[in-house]
């Protein structure tokens, strides 16, 4: 994710199988079968140091089947009806889902219904009986979905101005559609939008069939690879798709405005050549599809919804932005599809891998195609980087966001902070052993979820070396370390207080 307003002079602020292990992430699954049915429902999390009460512990997620129903206005909630086949991992008598902006109709825990309530943000389920352990579970709700402002979150649907968009990073995805909301519990995703006739509806994955009833289209799309909740992306609009082919015939499709696809179709030829440049660096790409979405919307950020990402179309026609800052920043999103989208944070914390390498192959890019440094880039990167650690903690260890500031946790810090990292493990480790480490990386958790710990050991694997010191201060140190081969760059000198 990229936060605006963006200045191409400067970058400063931005904002895109494994599972759990048993850490202290999960440590409150362990209670989750201990509560008794007559006891209050309370909300729970999984225990995310920067999302306490995000995601929900005692089952694993398969898979979601949404349905949506558009009115054709953004004044009136949309009809919805989400449906989770999930595996339990402990005894449950009860199931929280996180949701908190729509009505729920009616709750089926395996075809039969069940009770529910709200907690905080939880939507809380009570079945007839207990679910085992190791035990699969359907759990059907019907609700609506409300486009309308939920006050000042950030996030959920965005209107646009034909229609509606998703926004779900960090911790949206639950102001749409029930679900467990955390990275760590990817599925597989099949969503259905019926929409008057003249919208057209885009969403993840590939289309699997159109089908019209009077004056109404059902549109429906299915992932081939499992997805975060934070990465969901549904289009509604007066939209044209827009079709080309990338390397290895990959399907490319990009969703624009029908009046501005003119204007707009210079970008997005480019995006077959960029996937070509990042799959010579990282290896191929891990999708069954990519496109652009255009959205006439002022987001205040562009997103890495997976297969599909969102930009501001405003990006693209305002005259001020040179050409390579776009094309970078359409780079930045591409790779995350590699890097947060395939290879998903185990937890919030581990957000610098994301940014870090989507800001990394960015700026690489603009070396290679634009003559704009990638050394230059760092060592102002460098003089700021104290200034950045101070503000929003070290690129590993960020400090919380403030209360009602979730994307907050997008700081400078996770990324030129963390591509600082990068470009400092680079230059310890050389290019050969680094540029074999990213490799390595995406195709190892390919689909999956990793932490901070496995990339630190994955580093060391790949360099045969142990790296604890250099990554203990590069990833957690309150001062940015001397970068190793430039003992002259030097942090820049603390601001007084009151000089301007």
């Amino acid at each position: 994710m990229l936060l605006t307003p963006r200045t191409p002079a400067s970058r400063d602020r931005r904002r895109t199988p494994r599972r759990l292990k048993a850490t202290a992430l999960l440590a409150c699954a362990v209670s989750v079968c201990l509560i008794a049915a007559g006891a209050p429902a309370t909300p729970l999390g999984v225990g995310d140091r920067l999302f306490p009460h995000l995601g929900n512990p005692g089952y694993d997620v398969a898979s979601y089947d949404l349905s949506f129903t558009y009115p054709g206005t953004n004044s009136e909630p949309l009809q919805a009806v989400t449906t989770i086949d999930a595996w339990t991992t402990v005894s449950l008598d009860r199931v929280n889902l996180d949701f908190a902006h729509g009505k729920v109709e009616s709750v089926a825990v395996d075809g039969e219904s069940a009770a529910f309530t709200s907690a905080g943000e939880d939507l809380v389920v009570t079945p007839d009986a207990p679910l085992p352990e190791g035990s699969w579970t359907r759990i059907t709700v019907r609700h609506t979905s409300d486009p309308m402002p939920a006050g000042n979150r950030d996030g959920g649907w965005v209107r646009t101005a034909d229609g509606l968009a998703m926004a779900n990073q960090a911790d949206a995805a639950h102001l749409v559609f029930p679900c467990n909301d955390h990275p760590s519990d990817k599925a597989r995703f099949t969503i259905r939008v019926t929409a008057p006739k003249e919208y057209t509806a885009v969403a993840n994955g590939l289309s699997t069939g159109v089908e019209r009833v009077g004056r109404t289209m059902t549109w429906t799309y299915r992932t081939q690879h499992p997805m975060a909740t934070e990465l969901a992306q549904v289009s509604i609009g007066r939209s044209t798709v827009l079709r080309r082919t990338g390397p290895h015939g990959l399907p490319v499709r990009d969703v624009v405005p029908t009046e501005d696809r003119a204007v707009l179709e210079p970008w997005l030829k480019k995006t077959p050549d960029q996937i070509a440049w990042m799959e010579g660096k990282v290896g191929p790409y891990p999708f069954e599809t990519y496109g652009l979405l255009m959205a006439d919307a002022v987001t205040g950020f562009e997103l890495e919804t997976q297969t599909l990402s969102l930009f501001e179309k405003g990006l693209f026609t305002e005259p001020a932005y040179p050409t390579w800052y776009v094309e970078s920043i359409m780079v930045h999103e591409l790779a995350h599809q590699w890097f947060g989208d395939s290879v998903s944070p185990r937890t919030w914390s581990d957000l610098w891998l994301n940014e870090g390498h989507a800001t990394w192959y960015e700026a690489l890019y603009a070396e290679e195609k634009a003559d704009r440094p990638l050394a230059a880039r760092m060592k102002a990167a460098y003089g700021d980087s104290d200034r950045w650690r101070a503000a929003g903690g070290p690129p590993a260890a960020p400090k919380a966001p403030d209360p009602g500031q979730k994307t907050g946790i997008f700081r400078p810090n996770v990324y030129d902070g963390a591509a600082l990292v990068l470009y400092a493990l680079r230059q310890e480790i050389g290019r050969p052993a680094f540029e074999r480490l990213e490799k390595v990386w995406v195709s190892r958790h390919q689909d999956g979820t990793a932490s901070t710990e496995d990339f630190v050991e994955l580093a060391e694997e790949m360099s045969g070396r142990d790296l604890g010191t250099f990554f203990e201060g590069w990833l957690h140190g309150e001062k940015t370390p001397q970068m190793p081969g430039h003992p002259d760059w030097k942090p820049a000198a603390p601001e007084r207080a009151g000089a301007k």
